[in-house]
């Protein structure tokens, strides 16, 4: 297969209500969407990457650079038989993942139209759902949080991950947990702590949380194993995994007990599916991440979440929770049972809303 042309748009799309993290407030949600043109097929990948270097050095201007400036001249026009293949001829670029496995997934959309499979059939999967949950920003009060938590269960949804930072950690996990005893509850650090002050953390290792998401700074591998040592909860990696070969090393120094797999972060699904392997193999628990992806990246997160390793609940909640109008012509819904289907169609098993998709361009490049 020979991508001839690959058009690049930079999408900005308002979010339903503000997220807010460790690291900032989003109203609105930027990335990039990539459409690659081979075989007179035209395949789509999502670079997850956002406006700003908060959650990681990466944003849409330097995916925007790095892919036509030097990535896209580097593999147009030449055969590319298979996801491996173009990580070889990406390998090049240090780093970059999430403008690298932007292209990847535009890569195993043309596969799959062309060979009229699915992601998930190709990527081995058996299941046709994906348990899934919801993440809730940070609210005004403990209160608040509440009622927000509390309009989540009543759409359906069984589990919910709430966002923490110094200041506003203990007091609100404990607030939910007194409203909600049974609820699956994990927290979201996002690198908000150093391991000098994590241990005001403690008293969450009394709320029977599923999980505590990368707590420590995104660098830092052996002060996660020091503070692991230290909690009956597991600690989940996020931004600290970016491969294979971090997530070996992750779980051989005892860093974490779970790790969550985001293909944008780790740049591609092909890695992705790498760590699930891994992990899998060692009876560790994994998990899919979300990046509040439009219809493309969503529908690629729940081919990678329905590998059987993924039995935690996965961050792909229904479009409806992030969206007004989503640019691919399909919308994702909730089953009873906090689930959601994985698409059947080939490849990713969406298509696009081209005046959906005008509409939150902001800039658009072809290069051939």
């Amino acid at each position: 297969m020979k991508i001839n042309q690959v058009t690049l748009r930079h999408v900005s799309m308002p979010l339903r209500s503000p997220f807010e993290t460790s690291f900032g407030r989003s109203e609105a949600r930027d990335c990039l969407l990539l459409e690659a043109q081979a075989d007179g097929l035209t395949g789509y990948g999502e670079c997850v990457a956002d406006r700003d270097p908060g959650y990681s050095y990466e944003t849409v201007q330097t995916a925007w650079h790095i892919l036509s400036d030097f990535i896209l001249p580097a593999i147009l026009g030449q055969d590319l038989e298979s996801p491996q293949e173009l990580q070889q001829r990406m390998a090049f670029v240090r780093g970059h993942q999430m403008a690298k496995a932007g292209l990847e997934m535009a890569l195993w959309d043309l596969m799959g139209k062309r060979q009229g499979r699915s992601l998930r059939e190709m990527l081995g999967s058996q299941r046709h759902k994906v348990d899934v949950g919801v993440s809730v920003g940070l609210q005004d009060s403990p209160a608040t949080l509440v009622k927000v938590v509390e309009g989540y269960l009543e759409q359906g949804y069984r589990r919910v991950k709430i966002k923490i930072k110094p200041g506003r950690d203990v007091g609100d996990a404990r607030a939910v947990r007194q409203a909600f005893p049974d609820l699956r509850l994990q927290v979201d650090a996002n690198s908000a702590y150093l391991l000098e002050n994590a241990a005001s953390l403690s008293p969450l290792d009394e709320l029977n949380l599923l999980l505590i998401e990368q707590p420590l700074s995104e660098d830092d591998l052996w002060d996660h194993s020091q503070l692991q040592k230290q909690f009956k909860t597991p600690i989940c990696l996020d931004e600290s995994i970016i491969s294979v070969r971090h997530a070996r090393q992750a779980l051989e120094m005892g860093a974490c007990r779970i790790i969550n797999i985001k293909a944008g972060r780790v740049g591609g699904l092909s890695e992705g599916v790498a760590i699930h392997d891994l992990c899998f193999q060692q009876g560790v628990p994994v998990w899919c991440g979300g990046m509040l992806e439009t219809g493309v990246g969503r529908a690629s997160n729940l081919a990678l979440a329905s590998l059987p390793g993924f039995s935690l609940p996965g961050d792909i909640s229904a479009t409806e929770r992030y969206y007004f109008e989503d640019i691919t012509d399909q919308t994702f819904t909730l089953n009873p049972g906090s689930t959601i289907d994985v698409p059947e169609a080939p490849g990713l098993g969406v298509t696009i809303n081209y005046p959906a998709l005008e509409r939150v361009t902001l800039a658009k490049k072809t290069i051939r």
